[in-house]
Formats: structure tokens, C-alpha cells, sequence
């Protein structure tokens, strides 16, 4: 049988002595020896490398022993209006919610508690923001950083702070963190640039039955964000279903010869119906185009039929139209040849020189003479 117990607490340990479970003391670093014939002492070590002590009997020394406390523990208790930022050695190394109740030990590590009042405001300072959020360039991760809502707003962008389901604020271009606690937060970062919407593969019937599959472009932004979303839940969205009703109206009140004939007459009229219904909403639209006019197989190819015969058509009219040009010009130098015989003699050797140019080799019989004097004779009228 063990007479006697001995354990070596170290000093970066601290010991817990319990007789049949309960608590005796805290035992410092050193040799301990008991003399425990019956084995009704117990010992559990804690390092103090994890200053947190999570024990049962943490409530027990709060409520009886507090001078054990006292000189052992550091006590981080928060109300629930409080956040807490706990230090190691003035480095920052845990964020502490509301209502928290810690005890932490002394002695190996210094530790400091730093109280935040949430009811003096939910937006964290700058420079408590800045370490936050730069988790990945810290030797250390500071624990219960989901506490922490952190917002980045770009340039040439809004963001919509909401609280509790509320919009309270504008942030402008930056960096911002806020605590969660006691409230639901949510920042939406919108783009106050101009952007591009697209209504893409539209099913619409004309008057006259043909289905057309028509895209339509737009160019738009806000004008006043907050005016925006206080009218309209999903702006982006509306926009998208008054372009579809603007782009129906258009389509489905007119045939397909009157839409052919009239391109523009789809974004003039859709423009139209746009503006008219986005008025005093904080939503723009610089422009609208229609980007394809899609026409079922069967009617491509009678289109297509339609405009080679028109073209045909064309073709013998203009066919026709140089015929008679030439006939008319053939008519008018017969009339100045008939009249002037010179004029008729000077076709002949017109004619006569773009027959020599086809004529490889010549024969002369006579001398030259011959051929002036009996081939080619001008005479006067």
C-alpha cells in the first residue's frame, strides 16, 4: 500500500488539491508530498501556457473562496451590454462576447482586459478595425473574429448599412468593421457606375402571329441610391421586368412588316415605357438597344424567298432601264450619221481600227497610195 504521494507541479504549472473531490487549495510550483494511507487526495495540473482555467469548480471559488481568487485568477466578467478584448503581454489575442464570465491565471502570462460599451456604439475605431482585418498578416489569430463584421467599400461604390433589417447609413468608399452582438447587421456595397443590363431570349408574338426571339441591351445606374431602395426592395430586378413589358408592349402591338420596316421603333417605344415608369425612383437608363431580332425556321426562309424575288425583280427593272439607254443612244448617233456622212465615215474607221487590232499580220498590194487613196476616202458632204 502508498503511504505517500509525491507530484513535481512545475513552474509554468499550477496544481488543484481535492480531498474525496472537493477543494483544498491551489498548490504552487514545487514538490508536493501527503501522507494519504486511504488515497483520498487528488491532484490535477494545469498549464499555465492555456491561461484559461475551465473547471467545474470556477463557480465554487467565485462564490467561497475568494482569496484563493484573488491571488490565483484574473476575473474577466462582462455584462451583456459589454464586449471584451483580451490581451497576452499587450498583444490582442481573443475578442470576449457579452454576459462572458472567465477565469484566467496569474503569474506566467500577463493578462489584460479591455471593456467596450455596445450601447455607446456598434462601429469599431479605426485602428482596432485595421488589426481585425488583417488577420493574415498577424503571428497570431485573434479568436472570436466572427464577432466582427468587416466591410470593404471600393471605389466608385456605395454601401447600404442596414440594422436589424433597417437602412441607417451611407458608407462611402473604405474600410469598416462593426460589431455583431445584440444586433443583426448586413452591409450591401452597390456600384454607383454606369452598368449593362441584358434581356436575353424574349418569346414575343406580333400582331400578326409571328414568334419572335428577341435580346435587348440597356445601359443604366443610380441616381440616388437611397431613394432607390427605399421604393423598390430589388431595383436591378425591376428594371429587368419593366424592359421585358416595355419590350412586349413594343413587339406585340405591331406586325412584322411594320417592325422590319422600323427597327427603332422597338427602343424608341421601350424608352419610352422605361422612363415613364422608373420616374422619381433613383434609377436612370442612358440607353436601350435591340441586339438580335430571331425569326422562326419556316419564316427565315419565306423571308428569304420575299427578298430574292424582290431583288430579282429590281434586277430586270434595271436591266430593262439599261436596254433602253443603249437603244436610245444606238437611235440618236443613227440620227447624226444619216445627217452628217463625215460623222458616218469617221465610225467606219472607228470601226475599221478595232478590226486591225485583232489582226496579227498585214498585206499591203499597191504602195500606200493604194491603201489612202482606195481604202480610206473621206469625202465632203
Amino acid at each position: 500500500m502508498i503511504m505517500f504521494k509525491r507530484l513535481v507541479i512545475k513552474k509554468n504549472q499550477r496544481g488543484l488539491l481535492l480531498r474525496d473531490g472537493d477543494f483544498v487549495r491551489i498548490v504552487e510550483p514545487g514538490v508536493f508530498r501527503a501522507f494519504d494511507p486511504f488515497n483520498r487526495y487528488g491532484m490535477e495540473v494545469f498549464s499555465l501556457n492555456d491561461p484559461l482555467f475551465n473547471n467545474p469548480l470556477a463557480d465554487y471559488l467565485r462564490q467561497n473562496e475568494s482569496g484563493v481568487l484573488d491571488q490565483h485568477f484574473l476575473r474577466m466578467d462582462l455584462s451583456e451590454d459589454e464586449v471584451g478584448l483580451r490581451y497576452e503581454d499587450n498583444i490582442l489575442v481573443e475578442i470576449l462576447p457579452p454576459g462572458t464570465r472567465n477565469l484566467y491565471w496569474k503569474g506566467f502570462i500577463a493578462q489584460r482586459l479591455e471593456r467596450i460599451n455596445l450601447q455607446e456604439g456598434f462601429r469599431l475605431p479605426a485602428a482596432l478595425a485595421a488589426r481585425l482585418t488583417q488577420q493574415a498578416l498577424r503571428n497570431r489569430i485573434v479568436k472570436g473574429l466572427n464577432a466582427v463584421l468587416a466591410v470593404q467599400v471600393p471605389e466608385w461604390n456605395i454601401g447600404l448599412l442596414r440594422v436589424n433589417g433597417e437602412l441607417t447609413e451611407l458608407l462611402s468608399p473604405g474600410q469598416y468593421a462593426f460589431w455583431r452582438f445584440n444586433r443583426e447587421l448586413s452591409v450591401e456595397v452597390i456600384d454607383t457606375r454606369l452598368q449593362a443590363i441584358e434581356v436575353s431570349g424574349q418569346e414575343i408574338l406580333t400582331r400578326d402571329k409571328v414568334a419572335l426571339r428577341i435580346n435587348l441591351a440597356a445601359s443604366w445606374r443610380f441616381t440616388d441610391i437611397k431613394q432607390a431602395f427605399s421604393t423598390i426592395s430589388k431595383p436591378v430586378e425591376h428594371l429587368y421586368r419593366e424592359l421585358q413589358f416595355g419590350l412586349r408592349a413594343a413587339v406585340g402591338t405591331r406586325t412584322l412588316d411594320e417592325l422590319l420596316e422600323n427597327k427603332l421603333i422597338i427602343d424608341e417605344v421601350v424608352t419610352a415605357h422605361v422612363g415613364k415608369k422608373l420616374a422619381g425612383m433613383g434609377l436612370e437608363v442612358s440607353a436601350i438597344g435591340v441586339k438580335d431580332i430571331i425569326l422562326p425556321g419556316e419564316m427565315k426562309t419565306i423571308l428569304a424567298q420575299v427578298v430574292e424575288a424582290e431583288k430579282a425583280a429590281q434586277a430586270n427593272v434595271i436591266r430593262r432601264r439599261e436596254e433602253t439607254a443603249a437603244t436610245r443612244s444606238l437611235l440618236n448617233t443613227a440620227k447624226v450619221m444619216e445627217d452628217n456622212p463625215t460623222a458616218l465615215r469617221l465610225k467606219e474607221l472607228e470601226t475599221l481600227e478595232r478590226v486591225a487590232e485583232r489582226i496579227d499580220r498585214i498585206s499591203v498590194f499597191g504602195g500606200l497610195d493604194q491603201v489612202l487613196n482606195g481604202l480610206v476616202t473621206i469625202k465632203g458632204a
